[in-house]
């Protein structure tokens, strides 16, 4: 399945549009992910825990919304949108969203 952020592929005429699709995952944070970040927080540098958390919840948020697209019979989503937010309470979850078009290609 190609992904894109563009409202086009280069290259590939949309035969059909099938509709919006997205993918939704929230992840919540742990006291260790976030003792671990607040001492970086404190020494300075880059929080690998929360990079990993990010990118781990980008990735799965994804491949949902591949398999809603995948049901739909497309064969690629254009023009994605990545949202992240932090949500409940105390912020202590993580939500990442994306949505995009399901086409066939």
């Amino acid at each position: 399945m190609i992904l894109s952020t563009t409202p086009q592929l280069e290259g590939h005429i949309i035969k059909e549009y099938l509709g919006i699709v997205s993918g939704e995952v929230i992840l919540g944070a742990n006291f260790f992910r976030d003792f671990k970040a607040s001492l970086t927080d404190f020494f300075g540098g880059r929080s690998g825990t929360y990079e990993h958390l990010l990118q781990d919840a980008k990735d799965k948020a994804l491949k949902e919304m591949e398999s809603r697209a995948s049901v739909l019979g497309a064969n690629a989503i254009v023009g994605i949108d990545l949202d992240y937010e932090t949500v409940g309470q105390g912020q202590s979850m993580l939500m990442v969203s994306c949505t995009g078009t399901a086409v066939r290609i």
